[in-house]
C-alpha cells in the first residue's frame, strides 16, 4: 500500500528544487490552523510560484514534466490549430506509440485531453509545463490569424453531410455530431473570437433558410458570416454537451454553464436554449472578469460622485438602490462597491440570480426559485448569519422589499437594484411595491440611476464641430457650447471600424437629505422629488452624458440613445 501511496505535494516541490523543508513546515503549520491546500499557502508565503505548484501537481498525478525552451516540431504544430491551442492552453510536444503528447499548464483539467481525442481522432496524453512556457510557445508558433471561423465553417460543411440526417435526429446521431471534430473546432473558433473581441453575448439562431451567429459587443449586435444551415443542430448539441444539458430534450428551454480557461484566464459562460419554430436558439452570456474592472475608480464616476459613493459604502446602515434597465451595468457598480467595502473586519453576504462573478472573501448565495429559495427567504436566513453589509440582487416584490427595510433598520447596509427610468422614480416604485413611506424615508440613503454609453475609440478619435440640428437634440445652442470640443470615432482596425471601443457608465445620484425624507413621508409626486433633488445638486443622466461628451469620452448619438431629455 505504501508503494502506491501518492507523494505529498510539499515533497514533490522539494524534489523539484522549488522549496526547502523549512518552508514546507511553515506552510504545513498554517494549513493545520486555517485549512486549505498547502500549495496555496506556499504561494501566499512567497516560497513558490503558481507555475511551480501546478507543475508539482502534475508530477504528483504521475504526469511527465516537460521543458518547452528547446522549441516545438513544425510538423507537430500543424496538428493543432491556433484556436484549439489558445482555447485549451496546450501545445504538442511529441508523438509516442501513436499518441500525441501535449503540454498543459493545468494538470487538473483532464477534460481537455478527452476533447482533444475527439478533435484529433487520436490518442492524447498529457504532460505538464509552466504557464509561462506554454504562453510563449503559443505566441511563437500560433500567431494571430492562423485559422478563422470561416475556415472552420467550410470544414464543417464539407465533412458533415447535410443529406445524412433528413428525418428526426435520434440521440446517438446527435451525440456523434456534437463530438465530431469539425463541430468541436467550429465552436472553439466561435468562442475564441467572441472572447478575443470582448463580446458579452453570443447568439446562435436557426431560421428556415439560414443559421445566424451574432456577437454583442459594447451593447450592439454584430453578425458573423452565417454557418451552413445544416450545422445548426450539431453546433447547438455540442454546446449542450459542454454545459451538461439534455441533448435529447429539444422541446423546453434549458439553462446551463460552461467553465473555460482562455488566454490563461477563467471565463464563465451561461448558456440558455429556447425551442423555436426552426430548431433551438441558443444564447451564451460571456462572463470574463478580466474584461470587467470591478473597481469604483474605473466605472465612469467623476471625483465628486466617487467621494459620495464611498461615503455611502461606509454608512453603518441604510438602503442604497441602483436603478436602470437590464444591461445598464448595475451589477458591475454594485460589485465594485462591495469590492471597495471588502475587508477582513466586515462580513458581506450577497444573494443573486445568478451569481455572475466570484468575489474573494464575500459569501455569495445563488437564488433558486424552483425549490423555493427566493430573495425574501434567503434574506431572512442571511440576517441570522451576522452580516455587516448585504447585497440583494433585485427587489421585485413586497416581501423582499420589507425584508430589505428590516435588515436596514437592524443595523445593516443593504445594496439592491430596481428597474426604474431615473433615481426619483425609485421612491415611487418602492411605495407601489408595498413599502410604507415612513419606513422608506427612514431607511433609503441614496438612489443611483445609471446608463452605459460606448466610449470613443482612442486610436481614431477625431474632433469636429457639431451643427445646430445636433445641438438641438441635446436642447443646446451654439452659445452653450462655445469653446467646447466634440469628438467621434472615424473607425479603425482597433474598434472593428465602429468608432467605439469599450463602455462606461453615466450616473444620476440622488442623496436622501432630511428635506427629501420629509417629502417621502408626505407622499409627494415623483416630479416634486425630482425638483427638490435638482435644487440640492443632483446631476441628471443627461447632464452626466453632456459632461462625458465635453470630456471627449463619448458621442452625442450615444448620450441621446442612452438618456431621456427632461421635460
Amino acid at each position: 500500500m505504501s508503494a502506491t501511496r501518492q507523494r505529498l505535494l510539499g515533497q514533490v516541490l522539494k524534489q523539484l528544487g522549488a522549496v526547502t523543508e523549512g518552508q514546507v513546515q511553515e506552510a504545513l503549520a498554517i494549513q493545520r490552523s486555517e485549512g486549505g491546500p498547502i500549495g496555496e499557502h506556499l504561494v501566499k508565503l512567497g516560497h513558490a510560484t503558481q507555475d511551480q505548484v501546478m507543475v508539482a501537481l502534475g508530477s504528483q498525478a504521475g504526469m511527465e514534466v516537460v521543458d518547452l525552451s528547446g522549441g516545438l516540431s513544425p510538423a507537430l504544430v500543424k496538428k493543432i490549430d491556433h484556436s484549439t491551442a489558445t482555447v485549451f492552453r496546450i501545445v504538442p510536444v511529441r508523438e509516442e506509440d501513436g499518441a500525441l503528447v501535449v503540454a498543459m499548464a493545468d494538470p487538473m483539467n483532464a477534460g481537455v485531453l478527452d476533447d482533444l481525442k475527439f478533435l484529433l481522432n487520436q490518442d492524447v496524453r498529457g504532460a505538464v509545463a509552466t504557464q509561462t512556457q506554454i504562453d510563449e510557445a503559443i505566441e511563437k508558433y500560433y500567431p494571430e490569424g492562423m485559422g478563422t471561423v470561416e475556415a472552420a465553417m467550410k470544414e464543417g460543411a464539407a465533412k458533415l453531410d447535410p443529406t445524412a440526417h433528413t428525418g428526426p435526429l435520434d440521440l446517438e446521431d446527435a451525440e456523434a455530431m456534437a463530438k465530431s471534430p469539425p463541430v468541436v473546432k467550429l465552436l472553439n473558433y466561435v468562442l475564441f473570437q467572441a472572447i478575443r473581441d470582448q463580446a458579452s453575448d453570443i447568439h446562435l439562431e436557426p431560421f428556415e433558410e439560414e443559421f445566424k451567429v451574432r456577437y454583442r459587443i459594447d451593447g450592439v449586435l454584430y453578425e458573423l458570416e452565417s454557418p451552413p444551415r445544416h450545422l445548426a443542430e450539431a453546433l447547438i448539441s455540442r454546446i449542450k454537451v459542454m454545459s451538461d444539458l439534455d441533448i435529447a430534450e429539444t422541446r423546453v428551454p434549458q439553462d446551463g454553464r460552461i467553465e473555460l480557461v482562455i488566454g490563461g484566464r477563467p471565463v464563465d459562460i451561461r448558456v440558455s436554449t429556447l425551442p423555436t419554430l426552426y430548431g433551438e436558439s441558443c444564447v451564451m452570456r460571456v462572463l470574463d472578469r478580466s474584461v470587467v474592472s470591478l473597481d469604483l475608480e474605473n466605472i465612469g464616476l467623476r471625483g465628486q460622485e466617487l467621494a459620495a459613493i464611498r461615503a455611502l459604502i461606509d454608512r453603518p446602515h441604510g438602503i442604497i438602490l441602483v436603478t436602470g434597465p437590464t444591461g445598464s451595468g448595475k451589477t458591475t457598480t454594485l460589485y465594485s462597491a462591495l469590492n471597495e467595502a471588502n475587508d477582513v473586519g466586515i462580513k458581506i453576504i450577497t444573494t443573486e440570480d445568478p451569481v455572475e462573478y466570484d468575489l474573494e472573501g464575500i459569501v455569495q448565495v445563488q437564488i433558486n426559485e424552483e425549490i423555493g429559495l427566493t430573495y425574501a427567504k434567503c434574506l431572512r436566513s442571511i440576517l441570522r448569519q451576522d452580516p455587516d453589509k448585504i447585497l440583494v440582487g433585485e427587489i421585485r416584490d413586497e416581501e423582499t422589499a420589507r425584508m430589505a427595510v428590516e435588515a436596514s433598520l437592524t443595523g445593516h447596509v443593504v445594496f439592491s437594484t430596481l428597474h426604474t427610468n431615473d433615481a426619483p422614480s425609485a421612491v415611487t416604485r418602492m411605495v407601489d411595491i408595498g413599502v410604507e413611506p415612513f419606513l422608506l424615508s427612514a431607511t433609503v440613503e441614496a438612489v443611483i440611476a445609471q446608463r452605459l454609453v460606448r466610449r470613443i475609440c482612442a486610436d481614431c478619435r477625431t474632433a469636429y464641430k457639431p451643427d445646430a440640428d445636433v445641438l438641438a437634440e441635446l436642447n443646446l445652442t451654439p452659445a452653450d457650447v462655445e469653446g467646447r470640443t466634440f469628438h467621434y470615432g472615424k473607425g479603425c482596425e482597433t474598434c472593428h471600424h465602429t468608432g467605439y471601443k469599450g463602455r462606461q457608465a453615466i450616473f444620476e445620484i440622488l442623496l436622501v437629505s432630511e428635506r427629501m425624507r420629509s417629502l417621502i413621508n408626505d407622499e409627494v409626486s415623483t416630479d416634486r422629488l425630482r425638483e427638490v433633488a435638482l435644487e440640492e445638486g443632483m446631476r441628471t443622466l443627461r447632464d452626466s452624458g453632456l459632461l462625458a461628451i465635453y470630456d471627449g469620452v463619448t458621442t452625442v448619438e450615444e448620450v441621446i440613445r442612452a438618456t431621456i431629455a427632461e421635460e
